[in-house]
C-alpha cells in the first residue's frame, strides 16, 4: 500500500485567480427571490443517504491524442489560433457531458507538445520535427482544462523513440541521434531500449522537468511498453541483455525493466510536487487463465507476456496511484468479455490504495468488427458495469474526436444515463492532512455568485439546495450543480447555495451558503 507520501503542504498549493467559470445547469426546483441583502455562513452538512445513482466522485475523463494528429491538432501545420480553437471546443464538449479530466499526449515519440531542452518539438503541431510553432502550447492547454474545473493529465509513451527507424532522419538535438547506442529498430519504427539504464535516466529526466516546470495534476502512460509484437520480427536487445541481464531469463529481465522505470517514474514524481498523480493505461488482459490460473477468464494476449508490462506488480508495490485498463472489447465477447475483465480488475485493486478506472473504447462505437458496438446503448452499459463495481472510481474514453464526433449518440447516452450532474474527481486514497480553507467573501449581486480565491483550492463545487433546504451534498451530488475553475458563478436560478473549495488532493472544504434573488 501507499504510505508515507509527501503531500503539498497548503502553503505551497497554487492559488486559483482566474475568474472564467463552466457551469452545469441545476435540475432543482426553482426558488422564491431572496431579499435584498444577501449573507453567507459556513453551513455544516448534517448526515444523509447516498443515492448511488449521483455519485459525487467519480473521474470522468478523456483521451486527447496527438500522435499522427488523431485528435488534436487535427491536422499540423495549423496557425496557434486554429490549435487553440480546437481545442477549447474539445473542452467545451467535455464539459457539456461533466467530464472533468482530461488526459493529453505530451510525448508522443520522444519528441515535446512543450517547450524542451531535453528533446524536440513535436512533427504534429508543425509538420517538421524540431520546427518552433511559435508558442509554448502546455500552459494554454492546462489553464483552459483548469478553467472549467477539469485536472490536466500530461500523457507520456516512454520508450518510442521515432515513427521512423532512421536514426539520420531525426534532427540533431534528437536524443536518438544523439545517442543510437540507445536505440532498437523493430517493425520500421525505433525504439529505445528499456534494458539500458542512460534510457531509463533520460525518461525520468523529462518527465521530472515537465512536472516541475508545469501545473499538471498528473502523470499518465498508456499501454506502449515493449513494443506489441510483429510478426517476423525481433526485438534485438541482446547486447544490453548480455551486459545488464545478470543470469535472469529474457522476459523475467524485460519486466524488470519496465517495473524499475515505473518505480523511478513514480519516485521522482512525488518527489518534485506531492499533489501530483502518477497512473499507468495498461492492456486490458494481465494474463489468461491459460498462462496462469490467476490470469482472467480470457484468451486474448497477455500485456505480461508480449509486451513485459506486469500491473499486478504496480499494484502490489504500490508504484502507481492508479490503474486504468483499456477495455475495449464489449459484454459477452468470446475472447475478452467486458464484465469477467471489470471483475478481474477489481479484484487486484481490492485492499490496496490503488484506485481503479476504466478505459472505455468510444473510438469501437458504430463500427462493425463486433456487431455489439452498433448497439446504440452498448457503452452506457458498460458504464453501467462500473457503477455496480466498488472498486471501479470512473472511466476515461479513447478518444477525444468520437466525443465531437458523437457516434449513435452513444457518449450522449452515457451522459444524460450517468452523468446529469457533475462529480469531483476521486480524492487521493493517501492524502491525510487538512482540507482546504472554505471560500472567503462570498457574496451574491442578483443570480451573479463570487468570492475571495482559497488558499490551496484547485477548484470549486456549487450546490443548490432544494427549496425544502435540506442539505445533502456531502452525501452524494443531488445537489451539485457546478465544479468552476475560478472565484465565480452565474447561477441560473435563484435560490440557496453552497460553495466549498477543492484543493489538489480533492479534499473538499466545509461549505459556505449565499442567497440569491
Amino acid at each position: 500500500m501507499r504510505t508515507g507520501r509527501p503531500l503539498l503542504a497548503a502553503a505551497v498549493l497554487a492559488v486559483v485567480t482566474t475568474t472564467a467559470a463552466y457551469a452545469f445547469g441545476p435540475d432543482a426546483e426553482r426558488s422564491p427571490a431572496a431579499s435584498q441583502k444577501k449573507t453567507t455562513t459556513s453551513t455544516p452538512s448534517p448526515a444523509c443517504k447516498a443515492d448511488p445513482r449521483r455519485p459525487k466522485r467519480e473521474l470522468r475523463g478523456v483521451w486527447i491524442a496527438t500522435t499522427q494528429n488523431i485528435d488534436w491538432p487535427s491536422r499540423a501545420g495549423l496557425r496557434p489560433d486554429r490549435q487553440r480553437a480546437e481545442y477549447v471546443k474539445i473542452l467545451d464538449s467535455a464539459a457539456k457531458r461533466n467530464l472533468n479530466a482530461v488526459f493529453v499526449q505530451v510525448r508522443p515519440a520522444s519528441d515535446a507538445l512543450y517547450k524542451s531542452s531535453l528533446e524536440p518539438w513535436s512533427q504534429y503541431l508543425t509538420g517538421t520535427e524540431g520546427k518552433d510553432p511559435g508558442w509554448d502550447p502546455l500552459p494554454f492547454l492546462i489553464s483552459e482544462a483548469h478553467k472549467r474545473g477539469m485536472e490536466f493529465h500530461a500523457w507520456f509513451n516512454p520508450y518510442r523513440a521515432s515513427y521512423k527507424d532512421s536514426v539520420s532522419k531525426l534532427p540533431r538535438s534528437h536524443p536518438a541521434r544523439q545517442h543510437p547506442d540507445w536505440t532498437v529498430k523493430y517493425g520500421g519504427r525505433l525504439y529505445y531500449n528499456p534494458g539500458m539504464p542512460a534510457v531509463r535516466e533520460h525518461v525520468v529526466k523529462v518527465i521530472n522537468d515537465v512536472v516541475s516546470r508545469y501545473d499538471i495534476d498528473g502523470v499518465h502512460f498508456d499501454d506502449y511498453f515493449y513494443p506489441y509484437p510483429v510478426a517476423g520480427a525481433t526485438f534485438d536487445d541482446r547486447a544490453a541483455f548480455r551486459r545488464y541481464g545478470k543470469g535472469r531469463k529474457l522476459a523475467e529481465w524485460r519486466r524488470d525493466n519496465v517495473d524499475t522505470l515505473v518505480a523511478e517514474v513514480d519516485r521522482a514524481v512525488h518527489r518534485a510536487k506531492g499533489h501530483v498523480r502518477f497512473g499507468i493505461s495498461p492492456f486490458g488482459i494481465w494474463r489468461n487463465k491459460s498462462n496462469d490460473p490467476t490470469g482472467s477468464a480470457t484468451s486474448g494476449m497477455s500485456a505480461y507476456d508480449s509486451i513485459y508490462a506486469d500491473a499486478r506488480a504496480w499494484i502490489k508495490d504500490g508504484t502507481v496511484d492508479y490503474v486504468l485498463p483499456q477495455l475495449y472489447w464489449p459484454r459477452g465477447h468470446r475472447q475478452a468479455d467486458y464484465n469477467t475483465l471489470v471483475r478481474w480488475w477489481s479484484n487486484e485493486v481490492k485492499g490496496s490504495d490503488v484506485q481503479l478506472y476504466i478505459g472505455q473504447g468510444l473510438y469501437r462505437v458504430g463500427t462493425r468488427d463486433d456487431r455489439t458496438w452498433t448497439r446504440p446503448g452498448e457503452l452506457a452499459a458498460q458504464v453501467g458495469v462500473n457503477r455496480d463495481s466498488k472498486q471501479v472510481d470512473g472511466e476515461v474514453f479513447f478518444s477525444a474526436k468520437q466525443l465531437l464526433t458523437n457516434p449513435l449518440r452513444a457518449i450522449d447516452r452515457v451522459a444524460t444515463t450517468y452523468y446529469s450532474r457533475p462529480a469531483l474527481p476521486p480524492a487521493v486514497p493517501d492524502a491525510g492532512g487538512q482540507a482546504p480553507a472554505a471560500p472567503q467573501g462570498v457574496r451574491a449581486q442578483g443570480t451573479a455568485l463570487s468570492w475571495t480565491p482559497a488558499q490551496g483550492a484547485r477548484a470549486y463545487a456549487v450546490y443548490r439546495l432544494p427549496k425544502s433546504g435540506r442539505d445533502c451534498h456531502t452525501a452524494d451530488a443531488r445537489d451539485l450543480v457546478a465544479v468552476v475553475g475560478g472565484p465565480s458563478y452565474t447561477a441560473k436560478a435563484p435560490g440557496t447555495y453552497l460553495i466549498t473549495s477543492i484543493d489538489r488532493l480533492s479534499r473538499e472544504s466545509d461549505a459556505v451558503r449565499v442567497n440569491t434573488g
